[in-house]
């Protein structure tokens, strides 16, 4: 069913989704506890792979339109898209780990960014505040709001900080693919956008600068960084619209 190009699941697709949410859940705990100085992100997507299959379930990102990998892992001023490879995780290092499971067809995605060891004081700040942000959006997803109260949450939370939001990359809708419309930028205004009803699984995710909020991609064209080098941070829930408010799909945060 669709509402203005959104297509509305059915509490049964709704489940569905969340078993493929709860495999992804597993899975981003899992590496987690793996990101530790001298890990490889190679090792960390390797250890992702062979967890989604023991799951009878597949990696998203794994071909989406040519990606090489399983996961995405980006570390400091990487915002988002990092190819997993030879950088080996430093003291010190924050990195944004990204996966998608598609579960029977349904796809659930979610993003955590995790420290490895003790983190700079300013760092540990841009990490609770995007998640802070994060959360902001998620209480915003129920019946009768906007799509705008979700993104305006997201940028008052952000903004009040004194942190960037980076403009120009967007949560989405997920269903059976990967990206469904909506669109879901992380600023906005309260009451515009399309009206939110249950039924509707949104992925939201703020993307968070310490400093300007440019981007710039880099040379693999995929690795997206910072345009000023400051570090970034990424967390993302999948998130469905119910009667009684927004439910997390992917409960990461859950030990």
């Amino acid at each position: 069913m669709y509402r203005g190009g959104i297509i509305v699941k059915t509490p049964e697709q709704v489940e569905q989704m969340a078993v493929a949410g709860a495999i992804q859940a597993r899975c981003l705990r899992m590496l987690r506890s793996k990101c530790r100085p001298g890990v490889t992100t190679a090792e960390l997507d390797e250890a992702a792979a062979r967890f989604i299959a023991s799951q009878d379930a597949e990696p998203s990102f794994l071909g989406y339109r040519g990606f090489p990998k399983s996961i995405c892992a980006s570390p400091n001023s990487m915002v988002v898209h990092g190819i997993p490879g030879p950088y080996e995780l430093r003291r010190g290092d924050e990195i944004s780990l990204d996966i998608g499971v598609t579960k029977d067809g349904w796809v659930a995605d979610a993003a955590i960014t995790v420290p490895v060891g003790p983190i700079d004081p300013e760092a540990e700040r841009l990490l609770a505040t995007t998640r802070e942000a994060l959360e902001a959006g998620v209480g915003e997803a129920r019946p009768g709001n906007h799509l705008g109260d979700v993104s305006a949450a997201i940028q008052r939370t952000v903004e009040a900080a004194g942190l960037s939001i980076i403009r120009s990359l967007v949560g989405h809708g997920i269903g059976r693919a990967m990206h469904e419309d909506p669109q879901i930028p992380n600023f906005g205004e309260p009451g515009h956008g399309a009206r939110l009803e249950p039924g509707m699984v949104l992925a939201i995710e703020p993307m968070v600068n310490a400093g300007g909020p440019g981007v710039r991609v880099g040379d693999d064209n995929w690795a997206v960084y910072s345009e000023d080098g400051s570090l970034a941070a990424h967390f993302e829930f999948t998130v469905a619209v119910t009667d009684d408010g927004p439910r997390i799909l992917t409960p990461w945060h859950e030990d």
